[in-house]
C-alpha cells in the first residue's frame, strides 16, 4: 500500500507540474508583455524552470528545493495574471467601439446606441446608431437566434426581444476586440477580450450573418421561446442591467465561463424556472435541441428536425435584404401549422 501511495503521489505531482506549467506558458504567450523580446525571455525562462522541476524528480536529495522554487515562480505568474484588469478605453474595432446603455423609467426602457450599420460587405460598412423607447407591457416574445459556421457542435447564440408593432431588439453577447485583433478560442481563456453586448437592429446583427459573411458562410435559425410575458420582461431588464453595468465596470470574456451562451444562462437566473446547466449548454450547437427537449421552445407540434428546417432564415433574409420590414419578412414562413405543445410568451395568472 505504501508503494502504491508513493506512485500515486508521484503521478499527481507530475500531473500538477505539467498542468500548471502548460497553463502558465499559455498565459505568458497570449497575455504576456507586448514587448516581444521580453515576452520571449519570460516564456523561455519559465520553460527552463518547468523542465528543471520535472528533471529534479529523478534526483534523490534536493528535488524538493527545485520543485518549491518552481511553485513560487508559478505563484508569481498567477498573481500577475489575476491582476490584469479589463478596460473600456482601448483602441476598439469600429463595430464594438460604442457602448450601448439604457434608462429604465417604470415600464418604459430607453435604449441608446442601437447599432444599425449599413453593410456593403462584412468589412465595408457605414456606422449608424439610433435610440428607441420600448414599453415592457408591449413585449410579445423572445426569440433564440443560433448561428452555425463550423458544423453542428458550435453555434453563436443570442436573443431578440419582440415588441408590438413589429419592433425587435437583438442583443448578442460577444468579444470586444481591438483594432487589428482577431478572435481565438485559446485567447478567450486568458483575459484578452472584454465582454461586449451588441445591442442591434436585426437588419444589422442578423443580416450581417445571413447576407454578408461568406468566409465561411453562416446558417441562422430563429426559434421562438416558450414562457410567460413576465419571464421575458424580467430577462429583458436583466440584460439592461448588465449592459449598463459594463459602462462603469468592464468585464472579461471567457471562452468557457462567460461566453455568448453561458452568459445567457446566467442572465436567465433572474427567473426561477430556468433551465438546468447541461452539456448541451456548453456545447452550444446543441442548445436548441436541449431547449426543445426541455419544453422551452414554441414547437407547433413539430419534430425538432422539421422545426429546425422551418426556422432556417438565410434565404428569406437574403430576399428581404435592406427592407425596412426585414424582421417580419424573415419570419413569414415561421407560422406554425399545428397546435403548439408548448405555449409562447403569454400573461401569467
Amino acid at each position: 500500500m505504501k508503494k502504491i501511495a508513493c506512485i500515486a503521489g508521484f503521478s499527481l505531482l507530475v500531473l500538477t507540474l505539467l498542468s500548471t506549467g502548460g497553463w502558465s506558458l499559455l498565459a505568458l504567450f497570449y497575455a504576456g508583455p507586448s514587448d516581444k523580446l521580453l515576452s520571449l525571455l519570460l516564456f523561455a525562462g519559465f520553460s527552463v524552470a518547468l523542465f528543471s522541476a520535472l528533471l529534479s524528480l529523478s534526483l534523490a536529495h534536493w528535488h524538493w528545493y527545485v520543485v518549491g522554487a518552481y511553485f513560487a515562480l508559478f505563484a508569481v505568474i498567477l498573481l500577475w495574471f489575476v491582476s490584469i484588469e479589463p478596460s473600456n478605453t482601448r483602441d476598439w474595432q469600429t463595430d464594438v467601439a460604442l457602448l450601448p446603455s439604457a434608462k429604465v423609467d417604470g415600464y418604459i426602457v430607453t435604449v441608446h446606441n442601437i447599432r444599425n450599420f449599413d453593410y456593403r460587405s462584412e468589412t465595408d460598412f457605414t456606422p449608424d446608431y439610433y435610440n428607441r423607447q420600448f414599453d415592457l407591457r408591449q413585449l410579445e416574445g423572445v426569440d433564440v437566434v443560433t448561428v452555425y459556421w463550423m458544423g453542428p457542435e458550435i453555434a453563436h447564440v443570442f436573443l431578440s426581444f419582440a415588441f408590438a408593432g413589429g419592433e425587435h431588439l437583438a442583443i448578442s453577447i460577444e468579444t470586444r476586440k481591438e483594432k487589428g485583433e482577431g478572435y481565438s478560442t485559446l485567447k478567450g481563456f486568458f483575459r484578452r477580450y472584454e465582454l461586449f453586448y451588441v445591442v442591434a437592429d436585426e437588419r444589422d446583427v442578423i443580416r450581417l450573418r445571413t447576407n454578408y459573411r461568406q468566409d465561411p458562410p453562416e446558417d441562422v435559425y430563429v426559434y421562438r421561446a416558450a414562457g410567460s410575458l413576465e419571464q421575458g420582461q424580467r430577462l429583458f431588464l436583466e440584460y439592461i442591467k448588465q449592459i449598463n453595468a459594463l459602462n462603469t465596470a468592464p468585464q472579461f470574456y471567457n471562452t468557457l465561463a462567460s461566453n455568448c451562451t453561458t452568459t445567457i444562462w446566467l442572465n436567465a437566473h433572474v427567473n426561477e424556472q430556468r433551465i438546468p446547466l447541461n452539456w448541451k449548454v456548453l456545447v452550444s450547437g446543441y442548445l436548441p435541441e436541449f431547449l426543445y427537449e426541455s419544453g422551452r421552445l414554441d414547437t407547433g407540434g413539430l419534430p425538432f428536425e422539421e422545426l429546425q428546417q422551418q426556422v432556417h432564415i438565410n434565404t428569406r433574409a437574403q430576399e428581404a435584404d435592406t427592407s425596412a420590414d426585414f424582421s417580419r419578412l424573415i419570419r413569414l414562413q415561421k407560422t406554425l401549422t399545428e397546435p403548439a405543445n408548448t405555449a409562447p410568451l403569454q400573461e401569467e395568472h
